[in-house]
């Protein structure tokens, strides 16, 4: 064949066209992704969301005080006045990374250009990892398509493009590559090299693990696959030998880090590895000293013992906890049902429930192609094409790939696994598919054969560029040019200001450095990083009681707030409103609101903080009641009144009180002026607000708390 003609060959190397040609498809692979993700730079060169902002802190920490110190941080700056042991409830190696990544590779570069710029090339080095692992699984047919699937993934990329210096990426990168090594070694012919394999295998997974905490779903798969290893491997005194060494390096790597830590390795994740392997060695010495037509039978009663005993455990230790259990989120992905238990897990957009529409959006024609994968791998299990693949491999990519499917249904933030799950099985099915219609053996005319193959590939091609393209503005790729975070304010307007940039340079330059600075917890990172100032709560959720104390101060009245602000030692408060300007005049401009702001956020506050819903909001459960607006902090911080209703479905028809179907229409109104002598005093409005300009609306509004409040005479 063509594919096999040797180009050159040197002392230990034979390279041949279909070397050229793999290499091709990866860079080609790395290029598409590297475009993808690059999109948000037309809206501006920024960290996106807001957790990216806490780790560029970090990385910047480690590249100024050096890792002793990093490892030694106590941060004053956070949940004030504890503050926050950073080494302890981060994700260490992603900082450590790129510090060290940085002081290699980043010559004269600022470093927040660094990491803006660090998941896009992790993300799409990332092609590379899962080409090595789908082909040691299916083979390199399935490894090229593997990268290609995985470099227009939709759920991949959303957690991965520019700015995104998040832990998902990273996480992706190491997990992928320690499962690589783990499997190859499993594979390997020569001891040694497997040895060294499955070492680096657990080391890598544990970077993984301590780069981002969802690594630990990998356990789920590796766990269930240990189980199933001594029924279709007969090589028993070697895998007695790598697996427990793969899951004693993984543990002790896992252990070095404070955050999986002890916690993990002698909790629930780590005996979910420890459990198998221990059945692995009692099950291979079973069906030692068991006749052969026993050992089998020996070996399923055995792991129904497992089974029933691992049960019995998890339910007392439901009771006792005496195995540390992960954090209700992880536990919320294991068991979905747990979903609306917590309010502030839900209150997280990433946190919702996925649903069909979004799966079927998210992998689109993949889904297809995996289920052709399993119907070849169920059906032809007997034909030549699935033969070449080891009973080992199709039995752990069965069990990834039902694992990944479970336990992305509970978030859609990690749908991410189910498309891997199904970029897995898709690759292998369109691999073996496509050795079937390339190796047509039948005796049909050349000019048919080659009809075919042509067509064929056609269709695989047409197939996978629709998700891509159509509809015009609705495609995976246009999904994902959206601007960062910072810039729109994570509202659902497509746009690009300065509202929230600005504010926190005026905070930076206009207030005490060492002020305290209270808003919802979605801006904590933000003020922090960018404003240097202090902040009460922040992303990383450490205090749930802290949290519903900043929640029962924006739901309680004015008088009742500025109270517990004072004995909070707050200085300052920040809201953000987001909407739409209809018009304006001279003086007032009419507006409607719920655009993804705190008038959007409102009314997870008062679930967090377990209020009557109807005693603040409408029928609808996001328009605001009179009390609302005329009686709570957060209504009375909204520099907006509201003037009536309209019903746009019907010729605008007009009420001044709620009805269901109508929108309310708001003017301006800014309740606490600069000068004025109540307990909060407008300080700072940004721009989309202040200027006389149609369109959206990003509103950002600083208020100062007024300490001498009191001399007014109000008690």
């Amino acid at each position: 064949m063509i594919t096999q003609s040797q180009l050159f060959n040197t002392k230990n190397l034979d390279f041949k066209i279909n070397h050229l040609l793999i290499i091709g498809v990866l860079i080609l692979a790395f290029s598409i992704s590297f475009l993808i993700r690059y999109q948000p730079a037309e809206y501006g060169f920024e960290l996106n969301e807001f957790d990216p902002f806490f780790n560029f802190r970090a990385t910047q920490f480690i590249v100024e005080n050096g890792l002793s110190e990093y490892f030694q941080w106590h941060d004053d700056m956070s949940w004030y006045p504890e503050g926050r042991d950073v080494s302890g409830s981060s994700q260490v190696m992603l900082h450590i990374t790129t510090a060290i990544t940085y002081q290699i590779f980043g010559g004269d570069s600022l470093l927040y250009n660094f990491t803006i710029l660090f998941p896009v090339v992790v993300g799409s080095l990332t092609v590379v990892i899962i080409f090595a692992l789908v082909r040691v699984l299916g083979g390199t047919t399935a490894g090229l398509f593997a990268s290609l699937f995985f470099s227009v993934s939709l759920p991949v990329i959303l957690r991965g493009t520019l700015g995104w210096f998040k832990s998902e990426p990273l996480g992706l990168f190491f997990g992928l590559l320690g499962l690589y090594f783990f499997l190859s070694g499993l594979k390997s012919k020569n001891k040694k090299i497997a040895l060294a394999k499955v070492i680096a295998g657990g080391i890598v997974l544990g970077f993984g693990l301590a780069s981002w905490g969802g690594i630990q779903f990998f356990v789920i798969p590796i766990g269930i696959f240990i189980l199933a290893v001594p029924f279709v491997r007969k090589d028993f005194e070697f895998i007695m030998q790598i697996i427990p060494i793969f899951v004693i390096s993984f543990l002790f790597t896992s252990i070095l880090f404070e955050r999986p830590g002890p916690g993990f390795v002698f909790g629930l994740g780590g005996f979910s590895l420890i459990i198998p392997t221990l059945f692995l060695i009692t099950c291979i010495f079973v069906q030692k000293i068991s006749k052969p037509k026993n050992q089998i039978r020996n070996g399923l009663f055995l792991l129904f013992a497992v089974v029933i005993l691992s049960s019995f455990l998890i339910m007392i230790n439901v009771e006792s906890n005496f195995l540390p259990l992960p954090s209700f989120r992880y536990l919320n992905a294991i068991n979905p049902f747990l979903t609306t238990t917590d309010p502030l897990v839900d209150s997280v957009s990433e946190h919702a429930t996925t649903t069909l529409q979004q799966s079927f959006f998210m992998n689109s024609v993949l889904m297809i192609f995996a289920g052709l994968g399993i119907w070849i791998i169920f059906n032809k299990i007997k034909s030549k094409s699935v033969n070449c693949f080891s009973n080992d491999m199709i039995i752990f990519v069965l069990i990834f790939a039902l694992s990944g499917s479970y336990v992305s249904s509970a978030f859609v933030r990690l749908e991410l696994f189910a498309s891997i799950s199904i970029i897995i099985l898709s690759s292998i099915g369109l691999s073996i598919l496509t050795r079937e219609i390339m190796h047509y053996k039948k005796p049909i005319h050349p000019i048919q054969s080659k009809i075919l193959k042509i067509s064929f590939s056609v269709a695989i091609i047409i197939l996978i560029i629709i998700p891509l393209t159509i509809p015009a503005n609705g495609n995976w790729i246009a999904s994902l040019n959206i601007p960062p975070t910072i810039l729109n304010g994570g509202t659902a307007y497509t746009v690009s200001t300065n509202d929230w940039k600005e504010t926190l340079e005026w905070i930076k330059l206009n207030t005490p450095p060492d002020s305290v600075v209270v808003s919802w917890w979605d801006y904590g990172y933000w003020i922090t990083t960018m404003s240097q100032r202090t902040t009460l709560v922040d992303n990383a959720t450490i205090s749930t009681s802290q949290i519903q104390k900043i929640a029962e101060i924006f739901l309680s009245t004015p008088d009742d707030a500025w109270k517990m602000l004072q004995e909070m030692e707050s200085d300052y408060v920040v809201v953000f409103v987001a909407g739409q300007k209809l018009s304006f005049q001279d003086e007032k401009s009419l507006y409607t609101l719920y655009g993804g702001g705190d008038e959007s956020k409102k009314q997870w506050f008062m679930r967090i903080v377990d209020v009557p819903l109807e005693k603040y909001l409408h029928s609808d459960g996001i328009s605001g009641t009179d009390y609302f607006w005329n009686e709570t902090l957060l209504g009375k911080m909204f520099p907006f009144s509201l003037i009536g209703y309209i019903n746009p479905n019907n010729n605008n028809q007009q009420s001044l009180e709620y009805i269901p179907g109508f929108t309310a229409i708001y003017t301006d109104n800014i309740k606490y002026p600069p000068d004025g002598d109540g307990p909060f005093q407008l300080v700072y409005a940004s721009p989309s607000f202040t200027e006389q300009k149609i369109g959206p609306v990003i509103g950002v509004f600083v208020y100062e708390v007024n300490k001498d409040y009191l001399l007014y005479g109000n008690e």
